[in-house]
């Protein structure tokens, strides 16, 4: 289905739904009421029933500028769980391969609505690690990959997140004003990837680098982190080309 198909909608609660959903989900960037009016043979206010009801359902995600809506915590879930045997089980062997050159956990993330949400994680063999699904939900304030991802999002859009997130204290230091945060996403961007210095959990370092898109936007991050008593923040940079070449290999997979 071509993007610039207009959906003509039966007289259906649910296939509107469905349609709507489809919308948004095929959408490359959140979606405004007139985009879907555009798209949706659908009366206004229905639209905007119909969002406001998906969105108390978790299947939709209002963006902080209130005006915009994206994929929502509960269809993403289950679009993870749907690609799952196919693309999903490509990117565990990509990331396989970093976790053996680095031992240490590597993480596929990308941006829904006001946190990092994994898309793909392959744990290290160590027994100290921090366990987490593919699924889960983490601060952008406070990780390597959340901040890079942060760092390129257009500056409009990121300073309306910023002033809608609440800056959550993790340990002595994390940061805690969008401020500090603009200072920060200046070096990310400079660099060409981020770091977690202890922020968001004491004792715990990451490095993150971007996953480009074929139009050349960052549409997730690939991430190492590790216990600081067997790698320092120094130690991680050395995997920086490693990551790279892996955030090439994973960019083929959208």
């Amino acid at each position: 289905m071509r993007m610039d198909d207009k959906i003509e909608t039966p007289n259906s609660a649910v296939t509107r739904s469905l349609s709507l959903i489809e919308v948004v989900g095929l959408s490359e960037k959140p979606v405004t009421l007139n985009d879907l009016a555009e798209r949706i043979d659908m009366p206004r206010a229905t639209l905007h029933r119909l969002c406001q009801r998906l969105v108390e359902e978790g299947f939709l995600f209002r963006e902080p500028d209130r005006r915009h809506y994206s994929v929502g915590p509960r269809l993403f879930k289950m679009g993870l769980t749907i690609v799952g045997s196919g693309v999903g089980t490509q990117r565990h062997a990509i990331l396989k391969q970093v976790v053996d050159v680095t031992r240490e956990t590597c993480n596929f993330v990308t941006r829904s609505g006001c946190d990092a949400i994994y898309l793909a994680r392959v744990e290290s063999d160590w027994p100290l690690r921090v366990h987490l699904e593919p699924g889960s939900r983490v601060p952008l304030h406070c990780t390597a990959s959340g901040k890079l991802l942060l760092a390129h999002m257009d500056v409009q859009q990121r300073q309306k997140l910023l002033a809608s997130l609440t800056f959550e204290r993790f340990t002595p230091a994390t940061i805690m004003s969008a401020d500090a945060l603009e200072s920060e996403f200046a070096e990310i961007l400079r660099d060409g990837y981020s770091t977690d210095r202890e922020e968001f959990m004491i004792g715990l370092i990451a490095i993150a680098v971007p996953v480009f898109d074929r139009n050349g936007r960052v549409v997730a991050s690939l991430a190492c982190h590790a216990p600081k008593a067997r790698m320092t923040l120094d130690d991680s940079k050395r995997y920086v080309p490693v990551l790279q070449s892996a955030a090439r290999k994973l960019a083929q997979t959208f």
